[in-house]
């Protein structure tokens, strides 16, 4: 009679070892799943910040350069991986140093655009800037 009850569970071990090793891999899937998710999520935004600083760049060397030339009309910078598109319209619509003066710079890397607006007067020889924001797409 004992040999019959041994007989009997001798499958038990292997479908327990199953049931454990079935939720082993769930949780270790998931948690492979989340680590991707995370580490794409942090590529993006280190993308985004980088793209954000070409746009500030863009826009610091237009300001410079409007310091030294009023007339200046933008140019396409690269910068890093990326570049920053800077444009220049005065007051009049065109370039001659007429207030305000709207310098624009976009930033472009890879799949990611920031945008900067900057306005400045020019007065007796003097530059000042007004404002300076973020321009959201």
């Amino acid at each position: 009679m004992r040999q019959k009850k041994f007989k009997l569970q001798r499958g038990q071990a292997l479908v327990t070892l199953l049931f454990f090793m079935i939720i082993a891999i769930t949780v270790t899937s998931a948690a492979v799943v989340i680590i991707f998710n995370n580490s794409v999520s942090a590529q993006k935004l280190e993308e985004g910040t980088l793209t954000y600083y070409i746009a500030q760049s863009g826009a610091e060397n237009a300001i410079l350069r409007l310091l030294r030339n009023p007339n200046y009309c933008g140019e396409t910078l690269p910068i890093d991986t990326g570049t920053a598109a800077i444009t220049v319209v005065d007051g009049a619509g065109g370039c001659n140093g007429i207030s305000p003066i709207t310098v624009t710079s976009t930033g472009t890397s890879g799949d990611f655009q920031r945008k900067i607006q900057v306005v400045a007067t020019y007065v007796s020889n003097v530059l000042t800037v007004t404002s300076w924001k973020e321009i959201y797409l």
